[in-house]
């Protein structure tokens, strides 16, 4: 495989990075979080995540030169994926998807699930066939994505291309030629095992990538795009849901052994009645993105709702807080986000730069929970007006 020389990278003294000629230049940063299938709606959970991301990418790429890395087309192969698409195609072969909505999806996504058993794999191989060779999205899921655009607007997140038809940078074999000469994989498969990641000598077990016959589970299609990124970048954040901890710290590991300096941010997902509810078994309506937009209306200006969003799910409900959803406290929030955006800055606030290198925590990268807490420090010299359009804009 043919990768990108890493940009000359600068000492470890707090001086920064140095281009090759030794002068200063800007750290580069690929932020990477979970893709969220199209295959349901968009929950809470799913919203925090987003929002998460979605201001340290706009806050950091005022400090670096900051790509977003979320690729919808890398994870359609995927059993989750193609399997709800076989099941569309099989049990609901008169779905109109021009009239779906997000609920409609929901319901049919918790059928699937519902299944007595998985689809063999060989009923997956069209849709696999088909997304490898055309990049070709089920009608169904380009509805979700369609909708999920949407709401993006709503939101005022940052779209990083998530109805854009985007290949995998490498073959699942290159992925697998290229670990395995580094002893970072293991390829049982002539042996009717999967693939597996490998950081035994890191004191981790073996992770299945693969099925026996080869078809990659999300970690597989994830290294299809992250590999050939690694040397592109100074530092690369991880964010995933804390379920998945094992498997990030597993790439984390094998990101290191490649030289790269990986980070990860590990999310709880958000309780209701301190429950935590997975969408595979459905979604209440008042419970998904549509639901929060149907309560608030035209509750609180665009730019209030925007910022006491990200106040309430990164600030209040922070990354594994545990604290159950309450619709109250995000008006709350709302009202608190409408009456700072009110104030004039203070004449002394710091410029945005220096107030957002104090939310690095020594990184590349922006804290969002730093950054969003500091929103509400009382004492606090934040220059509010200037933030506001780059967080939300």
């Amino acid at each position: 495989m043919a990768t990108p020389q890493r940009p000359a990278a600068g000492p470890r003294d707090g001086s920064g990075p140095v281009a090759v000629d030794g002068s200063p230049r800007r750290p580069r940063v690929l932020i990477a979080p979970v893709t969220v299938t199209p295959t349901k709606a968009l929950g809470l959970s799913h919203l925090k995540g987003l929002l998460w991301v979605d201001v340290m990418y706009r806050a950091t790429r005022s400090l670096a030169d900051a790509d977003y890395l979320y690729n919808h087309t890398a994870f359609h192969i995927t059993r989750q994926t193609a399997g709800f698409w076989e099941y569309l195609d099989r049990a609901c072969p008169d779905i109109d998807p021009s009239r779906c909505t997000e609920d409609d999806v929901g319901r049919l996504y918790t059928g699937f699930q519902a299944q007595p058993s998985p689809p063999p794999e060989e009923a997956l191989q069209p849709y696999v066939r088909a997304v490898e060779q055309t990049g070709w999205t089920h009608p169904v899921s380009r509805r979700v994505l369609e909708i999920w655009r949407g709401h993006y607007d709503w939101l005022g997140l940052y779209d990083p291309g998530i109805t854009r038809t985007v290949p995998p940078r490498m073959g699942l074999e290159e992925v697998v030629e290229y670990l395995a000469k580094r002893g970072l994989c293991l390829d049982a498969r002539r042996d009717g095992g999967p693939v597996y990641l490998d950081a035994t000598a890191q004191g981790l077990p073996l992770r299945a990538i693969t099925s026996a016959t080869g078809h990659p589970n999300y970690l597989g299609c994830a290294l299809r795009d992250l590999v050939p990124m690694l040397e592109q970048y100074d530092e690369i954040v991880l964010v995933h849901d804390l379920e998945l901890t094992e498997d990030y710290i597993l790439l984390q590991k094998i990101f290191g052994a490649l030289g790269a300096d990986t980070h990860r941010i590990g999310l709880s997902r958000v309780p209701l009645d301190g429950i935590v509810r997975s969408s595979r078994h459905g979604v209440d309506h008042r419970h998904t993105v549509a639901g929060l937009a149907d309560e608030l209306g035209t509750y609180g200006s665009t730019d209030a709702v925007r910022l006491g969003m990200r106040l309430y799910f990164i600030a209040a409900l922070g990354k594994g807080s545990g604290q159950s959803f309450r619709m109250d406290l995000l008006r709350e929030f709302i009202d608190r986000a409408g009456k700072l955006l009110a104030r004039d800055d203070a004449p002394d606030a710091p410029d945005v730069a220096a107030f957002l290198r104090r939310n690095t925590g020594g990184r590349a990268f922006v804290d969002a929970y730093r950054l969003t807490s500091a929103l509400l420090g009382r004492h606090r010299r934040v220059p509010l007006k200037a933030l506001t359009s780059s967080l939300h804009g």
